[in-house]
């Protein structure tokens, strides 16, 4: 029976991952701030599921990671999806620093638990939700754009880190475009927009499969390919505009 720890599942994908998983026989652990939420999963899963109420911008996250982890009666996978950004084309700070506590400096510091979590056992599966926005420096999503490259790259290096050591840890970069979740503004359009019902059987494959990275979906994955041949002189250049109003 696989044992996999949710960090984010209060709301959203982690929450809708945390549902199918534990439906399917899972051990799920899962971790947020709305314990309101977390108890209902409980009620819902009794005998498949164990919850910590963490917020990863804390220092006694990762202590609360480890209480969870002995709860579920050890770890598989680390899924890391907790997660906030912001349409801020005018760099309001408190958004902007908000979003960099949170993607890199709470993201660093579960990452890193769990990585030393699966080194002590020899062996684990630490997997993502980062974003085709970590491909390009996005003007309209300055600080989420940065802190998912800052995902990305970090994730790779702790792949490498791995090796060197002598580790059996997978890796799991799983990157969708928009969905509609609670963090999108319901009073705007988005590009190539998803649900969240196509998205989460999506990311249960991805998981599955242990793949290394996964472009959700099709559409994104083509678009991601031409980003990546823009030159960097010439992508600066190009007005990049992520949403409109919704026509009423």
């Amino acid at each position: 029976m696989k044992r996999i720890v949710i960090m984010g599942a209060t709301s959203g994908i982690g929450l809708h991952v945390a549902e199918a998983l534990a439906a399917t026989g899972w051990r799920v652990g899962v971790a947020g701030r709305k314990v309101d939420r977390m108890k209902s999963l409980k009620e819902m899963f009794p005998e498949n599921l164990e919850w910590e109420a963490i917020d990863v911008t804390k220092s006694d996250a990762p202590k609360k990671l480890l209480s969870l982890i002995r709860k579920l009666g050890g770890m598989d996978i680390y899924f890391h999806v907790a997660g906030i950004g912001f349409f801020d084309p005018e760099l309001n700070l408190s958004r902007e620093l908000a979003t960099a506590e949170t993607n890199v400096v709470g993201f660093t510091r579960m990452i890193d638990t769990a990585f030393h979590f699966f080194s002590n056992i020899g062996h684990g599966h630490i997997a993502i939700i980062s974003s085709v926005a970590g491909t390009k420096g996005i003007g309209e999503i300055a600080a989420y754009s940065a802190s998912k490259r800052y995902q990305q790259n970090y994730l790779e290096a702790l792949e490498q880190l791995s090796h060197m050591r002598g580790l059996n840890i997978s890796f799991t970069d799983i990157r969708p475009g928009w969905v509609r979740t609670p963090l999108l503004d319901p009073n705007q359009t988005y590009p190539m927009i998803m649900r969240e019902s196509e998205v989460v059987p999506l990311v249960i494959k991805a998981l599955r499969k242990r793949s290394r990275i996964a472009v959700i979906d099709k559409r994104w994955a083509v678009a991601v390919f031409f980003w990546r041949l823009i030159p960097g002189r010439l992508w600066i250049k190009i007005p990049v505009t992520l949403s409109t109003p919704v026509k009423k």
